[in-house]
């Protein structure tokens, strides 16, 4: 059997590093009025070059979710400037953002013209070639959020590019690209793997995050 939950309730958790995972997810997370209360119920020290350009991040973590990639780009430009320079594959999902907003609003010229100049160079890589294809198959349907590529409309698909972009942007500024949260999460996911294929068939099951969350 798996490890009883029960026997980590005697281990002792030092309340300051509880306070410093939570901090660092709020601001990672660009969550500015939470992060001023914590450190006002809490008495945590304010971390101020954390915080210093969250509020741009997060203009342009909400312009790259709801889809507004050419206002994304602008404001990255002049928070980390030269950062989709330096990273194609960002820059490439960003200007598709701007492609698919163009088609669900039915400006299909104007989408394919954007294509040719902005999407068109990268075809030249090989990588690119088939998510090029994927987004320029969109303008064939009347209807694309009823075609086989209707995952690149949705939400969830812009979640993942602001996502992305948030994190270059961290790591632009010298700042954690993930929370001490995801950190944590990640260790202990690969501790629990690597200890349960040493047990092998006769130790306990797979390690599950999930189930292991529900316990």
């Amino acid at each position: 059997m798996d490890l009883d939950p029960r026997q980590y309730d005697n281990v002792a958790i030092n309340d300051n590093d509880i306070h410093s995972i939570v901090l660092s997810y709020l601001i990672h997370n660009c969550y500015k009025e939470s992060v001023e209360s914590f450190i006002a119920c809490t008495g945590t020290k304010q971390p101020s070059d954390y915080l210093e350009d969250m509020d741009k991040r997060k203009r342009i973590f909400h312009f790259a979710l709801e889809g507004n990639a050419l206002k994304a780009i602008e404001l990255t430009e002049q928070l980390a400037q030269n950062i989709l320079e330096n990273n194609k594959d960002l820059q490439f999902d960003l200007l598709s953002l701007h492609f698919v907003e163009l088609v669900c609003s039915r400006k299909c010229t104007e989408a394919l013209e954007f294509a040719q100049t902005k999407l068109g160079p990268f075809g030249k890589e090989t990588k690119y070639m088939e998510k090029l294809e994927d987004f320029m198959a969109l303008l064939a349907y009347n209807e694309p959020e009823k075609s086989p590529m209707f995952h690149l409309l949705s939400l969830e698909y812009r979640q993942q590019v602001a996502d992305s972009l948030n994190r270059a942007i961290l790591a632009h500024l010298n700042l954690p690209s993930y929370t001490a949260m995801e950190k944590l999460i990640q260790q202990a996911t690969v501790v629990r793997q690597c200890l349960s294929q040493e047990a092998g068939k006769d130790g306990p099951p797979s390690f599950s995050l999930k189930d292991f969350l529900k316990s």
